[in-house]
This record gives structure tokens, sequence and C-alpha cells, in this order.
């Protein structure tokens, strides 16, 4: 018989708070480095002309803005820092949280839509396809999971910095709107793209997707802050 002190078996089943808080960051580092382990080639050849000063030849190609978002990674995190610290006393428990939403909805859109509002290789006049699902059989894996992408940082950041934001209908319209000025400014600048309903659809679901992933963060944090202020 043993008469040592009796052990909960829902504190060994449960992980401390602060490990809980560590996995989404793990997961997100690793995540980080899976793609930039598959993307080494193309990065590599965009270095000499970034490192060259040669701006114009670097930030006019995919591989280019890629690379310079890596490079600028450091400085996201430090704004994010910063932001924080200013804001300490007044929000409280809140500062890093609205700071690193704040920073990651910037740092994780602004990239996509230089790439989208790159001029197109043709000299073409503005092309408009509003027929739903036509040109998505066109565009391919890569081109699918590109559009994913382009406001997925927005739909993920957004409804945790804004309660306002915090429904999944919201952020689907948060993500079509933004997509639909895209569109609208390849139009108007004549950027030799195609301005498709396609591009609006895939862009919003990416907003709802990446939305649903951090909607654990987002509506635990505005349920605290209801109950902090009922």
């Amino acid at each position: 018989m043993c008469n040592g002190p009796m052990l909960d078996d829902t504190a060994l089943q449960t992980p401390p708070r602060r490990t809980r808080g560590y996995l989404p960051a793990g997961l997100a580092v690793l995540a980080l480095a899976s793609v930039l382990f598959v993307m080494r080639g193309p990065l590599m050849m965009s270095a000499p002309t970034c490192r060259a000063g040669l701006w114009e030849r670097c930030l006019g190609t995919f591989n280019g803005v890629v690379l310079m978002t890596v490079v600028a990674l450091p400085l996201a995190l430090s704004a994010a820092w910063g932001l924080a610290r200013l804001r300490r006393r007044s929000a409280g428990a809140a500062a890093w949280r609205w700071s690193l939403a704040e920073v990651g909805m910037v740092y994780g859109t602004l990239p996509f839509l230089w790439m989208t509002l790159m001029p197109g290789g043709e000299d073409q006049p503005p092309r408009v396809s509003l027929v739903p699902l036509r040109d998505l059989v066109t565009m391919g894996p890569l081109g699918i999971g590109g559009n994913l992408l382009v406001f997925a940082s927005l739909g993920f950041f957004a409804p945790i910095r804004f309660a306002a934001l915090a429904t999944v209908p919201r952020v689907l319209a948060l993500g079509a709107g933004c997509s639909l000025l895209v569109e609208t400014a390849q139009y108007v600048l004549r950027l030799d793209r195609v301005s498709s309903v396609d591009d609006v659809l895939v862009n919003a679901a990416g907003a709802v997707l990446a939305g649903l992933a951090s909607r654990h963060w987002w509506r635990g944090a505005h349920t605290s802050a209801t109950r902090r202020t009922a």
C-alpha cells in the first residue's frame, strides 16, 4: 500500500497552461522552417540581386518578395515587442495579443498584396471574368494555394484583435471585400491581370479557414474581456 501523496488523474492528463501556450508558436516556427527548406533554391537565386540593392529587380519577382519577407521577420517581431511595451500599462494582459495581431495582419498580408499587384508579362487590355468556378480549373494547386494565403493572415489575426470581427460571417465579408478591392485595382491600374470572381471566392475562403484556425484564441480572448466588463 502506498502512503505517498495522491495525484489527481486530471492533473496528469492536462498539460500546464504555459506548455499549451508554447504549442502554437512551436507549430508556427516548424511551418516556417518547412517552407524555407522547400523554397531555399529559389530564395538563394534572388539573394544576389537583393544584396546588390537592385530593388526594382529584387522586389519585381515573387522569389525576391518572399526573400525580403523572411529578412523582415526580425523587424516585425521587434515592432510587436515595441508596441506591447508601449501599451503594457494601458492594455494590461491584452498588450501582447493586440500587438502580435496588428503586426501579424500587416506582415502576413502586405507581401501577398505586393505580388498580386505586380504587372503581368504582357501588355493587354484589362480583362474581367465573372463566371464562378470557370477560372478555378486553370489555377492549378499552386495558384489555389497562393490565393488561399493572400488574406489568410488577415482572417487569422483580425478577429483576435477586433471583437467586432469575431464571427465567421464577418471574417468572410472582410476577406471578400478586401479581395474585391484588389481585383478592382488590378482592372483600374491595367496590370495585365484577369480580375476574376474566382479569385474573390478563393481569397475569402482562405480568410475564413484561417479565422477558423484561430477561433480558439479569439473566442477565448473576447469572452474573457466580456466577463471582465460585465
